[in-house]
């Protein structure tokens, strides 16, 4: 499989400009993506155009990640009901290093390779363009309907809040990005979520308009939850790759307790695993559900890929302390060892509930540490099973 027919095949692709399959079969081609730094650390949400680009790069092309560091500071309106904040310059610029330390993880910046990734941050050209100079020479390309026209944009006129000029500004900024990396570093592609979608080809055709150019671009879906609710967001919040925020046993205990239905998405758009190999796993998960085989094996992946394999070991030591009783039985683990694990959760329940025979399926369900019923009484299968094949 070429890169879009293997990104199509893990549901990573939702739209995609004609012509953008065959220049990237045609050449090596140079491709960005955006991140857009309203905190110091991505979360999960950011992992899926972290991967779009470690795919780019695995496939010979040359991936650049851009970080806003002027975008910033304005706002996307792309998804929001209300004006965001403005972050102080000062916390902007923790943000962008921050942003940069992660994604260095994740792809290969050898400069040695023909294909090494590249940092670049939008402040550095935008901070010596005047606000008369932009206007004159690139506002002038895009018309104000065109602008309008963008489903981000139509959002917000039609809400109470509107849209300050800041941010209807923000996705004209976003096209000056993609058409000064196409005028100084060649960059035909650009990629994205698919709420991007307009800021994108926005960059597309002010290329067009400005450099006679032609340039190309795709976009992923919106990951969401088989539910309806957010991914990557948990009662204490978004779900971090820094693990100051987020420890490592806490990210793998995320997705150990992702439902059947999302596993079997997530382990083909967050995994490197071959074709084959999903289609093995998913076999083997359909055989014994209560084994939970997918959501082991897309925890582990996904804890690897971002913490390590140390970490990963560590995580999976204290999951083995917490829930088997093979090597520490949660009898033998005192309080204070408890307390001393990391990610451990404390939660509170009133004294009448212990004061009959628990039903223990529903007991998990409702303390909210299974998503579901059919969820928890897999894990309690699962566990048995476990017990009588030791015995």
């Amino acid at each position: 499989m070429n890169l879009i027919q293997e990104l199509s095949w893990r549901g990573m692709i939702q739209d995609i400009m004609p012509g953008t399959e065959e220049q990237l079969l045609k050449e090596k081609t140079s491709g960005y993506i955006g991140f857009d730094p309203t905190a110091d650390s991505l979360h999960i949400g950011s992992l899926v155009p972290i991967l779009l680009l470690v795919h780019l790069q695995r496939a010979g092309h040359k991936p650049y990640a851009l970080v806003g560091g002027a975008t910033g500071m304005i706002g996307d309106p792309s998804g929001k009901s209300a004006e965001r904040n403005l972050l102080s310059e000062e916390q902007l610029s923790k943000n962008v290093e921050g942003i940069k330390n992660q994604l260095s993880k994740f792809l290969n910046f050898n400069h040695q390779d023909q294909n090494s990734a590249v940092l670049v941050n939008n402040y550095d050209w935008f901070k010596n363009i005047s606000f008369i100079e932009f206007l004159r020479d690139t506002g002038k390309h895009i018309t104000v309907n065109y602008m309008m026209a963008k489903e981000s944009v139509k959002k917000r006129f039609s809400g109470d809040v509107g849209i300050s000029y800041t941010e209807f500004a923000y996705q004209l900024m976003q096209g000056y990005d993609f058409y000064h990396l196409y005028n100084t570093d060649g960059l035909k592609l650009q990629m994205g979520g698919s709420d991007q979608w307009g800021n994108i080809t926005t960059g597309t055709e002010l290329i067009r308009r400005k450099a006679g150019g032609e340039a190309f671009a795709f976009t992923c879906p919106l990951i969401k939850k088989a539910d309806g609710t957010k991914f990557g967001k948990t009662e204490q919040g978004n779900v971090w790759l820094d693990p100051e925020k987020t420890s490592p046993y806490q990210f793998y205990q995320f997705w150990l307790n992702s439902t059947d239905e999302d596993a079997k998405n997530w382990i083909k758009i967050f995994t490197f695993l071959s074709q084959q190999e999903v289609n093995e796993l998913l076999e083997k998960h359909e055989q014994k559900p209560e084994e939970r085989l997918l959501q082991k094996k897309l925890a582990e992946e996904l804890t690897r890929f971002v913490h390590g394999n140390e970490s990963l070991t560590s995580a999976l030591e204290v999951t083995q302390k917490l829930f088997s009783n093979q090597n520490a039985p949660i009898e033998a683990l005192s309080i204070e060892d408890l307390e001393s694990m990391e990610g451990v959760k404390k939660m509170s329940f009133p004294k009448a509930t212990f004061q009959t025979e628990p039903d223990v399926v529903s007991f998990l369900a409702e303390a909210g540490i299974f998503p579901s019923k059919g969820e928890a009484r897999k894990m309690v299968l699962g566990v048995a099973s476990a017990s009588i094949a030791a015995k």
